[in-house]
């Protein structure tokens, strides 16, 4: 049996064990992961940061920097959402009444673990302790699949949750990384339906859709982030200019960073010097359609079929529609099903931006940037996911579970 066929029993196996771990004892190992992450701060600094020197030496883009990037900051982040998670009550089990039918059978679902999960991920380290947590706590095994840039760091954290599971008499199994980033290896991993019962890709869109493209097994999507902020004619245009400078530039290299600026033409003579002054004042390169770009000199002229991009760098593009429905066509087209955001003093027009954008997190008058499932009280979260199947948005536990159907009766037959 080959290596990722074992590595891949070997945790459906695992996944088992857990259905016989109460609530109480799963938040115990949970807090004592978080303390195992805290205690072992310099450990996970040493080896990222050979990492992060590597990558640098390979030219890697900024963004993809960025994330792999851990320090003590970043690395206590980890620990505090692990220990989140286990104050979060836990959907497995819970159960709701659906029916009772007129011959007497009593119909209600429940909640179950997915059963194992598949994490492919690129540069991102701190995915292994927020997923190893979250399946965990959902009840679910997962098997971490890691890009080459992070390998050595997403194994040393999870070699410190796995120490705690074995701590527990839990099997190590329970979070498992592939020990290879070989290309070759993630492909025969995605063909373990016998075994994996969903895989879910973060990074970039080549790595999605590949993904998506070659998994024989159900593919939940985390795609690219082309978050838009329109700005509406009845717009508070210092809100908005706060929420412009903090979607884009509080962290760029993230899925909720914003990518374009949408103005109603009936404000752009005023708002847009004044985003003008902000973004230049922090490096933004613009990129602007016909009409936005006489307020920016030194802009990019984009062509209609141009926008849409993900720059995740200090790089935005703007767009002036005539009026609301025009905005609501742009991210129609543009966006990737991620994060929308309005700006408007007007509550109707709000609530309607909320309705008609398809976007799995839409927000008024609050920052792109609140799209994670720390920030929406999820705890950590596994990924934002872009397709409906079966989540949508942020992914927390109870998306990492599903409900199946329970039937009492007292000997019913069909007729």
């Amino acid at each position: 049996m080959s290596l990722i066929k074992t590595l891949a029993k070997d945790t459906a196996q695992a996944a088992k064990t857990l259905a016989l771990v109460d609530k109480d004892f799963k938040n115990t190992v949970l807090k004592a992961m978080a303390q195992k992450i805290r205690d072992n701060v310099e450990f996970i600094v040493k080896v990222n940061t050979h990492e992060v020197l590597d990558a640098k030496s390979a030219n890697l883009p900024e963004a993809m920097l960025d994330r792999l990037t851990l320090n003590a900051e970043r690395i206590e982040a980890m620990a505090q959402g692990i220990e989140e998670i286990a104050l979060l009550p836990d959907p497995v089990g819970e159960s709701r009444f659906i029916d009772k039918r007129p011959n007497g059978i009593e119909i209600s679902k429940m909640r179950v673990p997915l059963g194992v999960v598949c994490m492919i991920y690129e540069a991102r380290p701190n995915v292994t302790a927020d997923a190893g947590a979250l399946c965990f706590k959902s009840g679910n095994a997962v098997i971490l699949r890691g890009g080459k840039e992070a390998l050595q760091t997403s194994k040393a954290i999870a070699s410190l949750l796995q120490d705690v599971l074995s701590e527990h008499g839990l099997p190590e199994q329970l979070i498992t990384v592939v020990p290879d980033a070989d290309r070759a290896l993630m492909q025969e991993l995605m063909e373990q339906d016998d075994y994996i019962d969903v895989i879910i890709p973060r990074g970039g869109e080549g790595l999605i859709r590949y993904v998506t493209e070659n998994s024989k097994v159900p593919v939940i999507q985390h795609f690219k982030g082309v978050c838009h902020l329109y700005v509406d004619h009845e717009a508070d245009l210092n809100t908005a200019i706060d929420l412009l400078v903090n979607g884009k530039t509080q962290r760029t290299g993230v899925c909720n960073a914003l990518e374009c600026l949408v103005v109603h033409q009936a404000i752009a003579e005023k708002f847009l010097p004044m985003a003008k002054a902000e973004l230049e004042k922090r490096g933004v390169k613009v990129n602007a359609c016909e009409k936005a770009i006489g307020y920016f000199p030194s802009a990019n002229l984009l062509k209609e079929s141009e926008f849409g991009q993900e720059y995740l760098d200090l790089e935005i593009a703007i767009r002036v529609v005539s009026d609301f429905e025009t905005a609501l066509d742009h991210i129609s087209e543009f966006g990737s099903n991620h994060t929308e955001v309005i700006c408007t003093q007007n509550k109707e027009t709000g609530e309607l931006f909320q309705r008609a954008v398809d976007a799995s997190v839409v927000m008024i008058n609050a920052s792109s940037r609140f799209s994670d499932g720390s920030q929406l009280g999820l705890g950590a979260e596994i990924g934002i996911a872009t397709t409906k199947l079966h989540a949508y948005g942020p992914m927390g536990l109870e998306s990492l579970t599903a409900e199946k159907f329970l039937v009492s009766g007292d000997g019913q037959i069909r007729e």
